[in-house]
């Protein structure tokens, strides 16, 4: 792909896609020059440039400060169409408590692993302790096997438990009904299977879902193409 179709909006996941993967969610670095890239390209495409990531809204702000106007966070849960502007968050039944005590005592098991908690599910991440991703699937599934209000999804090297019905489709469709993405062709670029709803909501909106090992080979491809343009 070598330009943006016109009128435009971008859609963008975040770790894996404009940043590189790190150790831990908190160990991320966001080079230098991709702030001023969003931006510009923010600007050429009217304000129509969104991120669309697994993280709570606040964690992108503080990573991207002043720079993502648009943001969808937690899949699609919570989706802000501008800077300042009003926040929809999505209503769904919490995580049992219990299972969060569960989830501590489980990566206390193995060294390296760690929970991820959010508004509306956790994630256990096994990237420094990979003997335990069997474990904590195995556990997971037993535990959603009755429960209808989550489902588990595969990330790098974690397994996340999230609300069912919120996607990231969800967000491109949310984002798509108004200013400054209504009426414009939609690009949607992820690398993860929860990139993938969103890649085909941009499809069903006469766009375009691309996945970035099939097109930029990892995220440093993303940002120079990003530059390019």
């Amino acid at each position: 792909m070598n330009s943006l179709p016109e009128r435009a909006a971008l859609f963008l996941d975040l770790d894996g896609t404009l940043i590189d993967i790190a150790p831990t969610p908190d160990a991320v670095v966001v080079p230098a020059e991709l702030p001023g890239v969003l931006v510009r390209l923010r600007d050429r495409l009217d304000g129509a440039l969104a991120i669309v990531t697994g993280r709570p809204i606040e964690q992108v702000d503080a990573l991207l400060p002043g720079v993502a106007t648009a943001v969808a966070g937690e899949h699609g849960g919570v989706i802000r169409a501008s800077l300042g502007g009003p926040v929809q968050r999505a209503q769904v039944e919490p995580v049992p408590p219990a299972w969060l005590d569960a989830a501590d005592a489980l990566v206390a098991g193995f060294p390296g692993a760690l929970v991820e908690r959010k508004a509306r599910g956790y994630v256990l991440h096994f990237r420094l302790a990979p003997e335990a991703g069997p474990v904590f699937e195995q556990d997971l599934r037993a535990r959603l096997q009755d429960w209808s209000h989550h489902r588990l999804s595969a990330a790098h090297m974690a397994w996340e438990v999230k609300p069912t019905g919120i996607d990231k489709a969800r967000a491109v469709n949310e984002l798509m009904k108004v200013a400054p993405f209504a009426g414009r062709i939609p690009v949607f670029i992820g690398d993860d299977v929860t990139d993938e709803d969103g890649m085909r909501a941009a499809r069903a909106h006469g766009g375009r879902g691309l996945r970035v090992q099939e097109h930029f080979g990892d995220a440093a491809g993303v940002r120079k193409w990003l530059a390019s343009l």
